[in-house]
């Protein structure tokens, strides 16, 4: 079949895939599988919004070839399709960092007031970690954990924090991570240890970058 405009063509195809992104709950989808596949029940658990609402949202992704389906038994699990998606997504957000006032804005409203320090580079985390100098520990839900964590990675959620704290050495550095470099949980943590004296700093991102970055990981499943 011949195209007139394959020019136009391929850009109404780009769109299709921007405009299949251009939705929060959608964005917090690909973060979400960013840690790992999930059936829908669950993604609507987490994300707090009606199973048909996301299976929509869903399906609009899959539509856009960002998302697959693989079936589980009697459950249906949802994916990225690959690692391309995860990159687009931190496109928009490098896009929106830097030219977004109101970005900025929620930046410094919210995320500075509990953590304004430098976060901690993947080169110095591995580093400290091999030289034994700080505990690492993984702030998201245990069942995200198990799906896939960064070696030597102590699994202590955010709502367990406060019974927990007393597992936490206060004479090593805390360094905290989560879903990602804007993921609220790890945010939350370093306040909350800080307020006890503890030193604690955040890594620069989160778990699906360190995969993305090709560095080792570890499943408990």
């Amino acid at each position: 079949m011949s195209i007139q405009k394959p020019k136009q063509a391929l850009y109404e195809q780009f769109a299709a895939v921007a405009k299949a992104l251009g939705n929060p709950q959608r964005l917090e989808l690909i973060e979400h599988l960013a840690q790992g596949p999930r059936s829908v029940e669950i993604l609507a658990r987490k994300l707090g919004l009606p199973i048909a609402n996301v299976s929509q949202h869903l399906q609009n992704l899959r539509r856009a070839g960002l998302v697959a389906a693989e079936r589980d038994g009697k459950f249906v699990r949802y994916r990225l399709a690959d690692e391309s998606v995860l990159s687009a997504f931190t496109a928009i957000r490098a896009v929106a960092e830097q030219q977004l006032a109101e970005v900025e804005r929620i930046v410094r409203g919210y995320f500075d007031e509990r953590d304004s320090m430098e976060p901690v580079s993947r080169e110095e985390l591995i580093d400290r970690m091999r030289d034994g100098l700080v505990t690492l520990i993984d702030v998201r839900p245990a069942d995200e954990f198990v799906l896939g964590h960064v070696p030597g990675a102590v699994n202590v959620p955010l709502g367990e924090l406060e019974e927990r704290i007393g597992e936490l050495d206060p004479a090593r550095e805390v360094v905290a991570y989560c879903r990602g470099p804007w993921c609220i949980l790890s945010f939350e943590a370093v306040a909350a240890l800080r307020g006890r004296g503890y030193r604690v700093r955040r890594l620069e991102d989160g778990l699906p970058e360190w995969k993305a970055a090709g560095l080792p990981m570890e499943s408990s499943t």
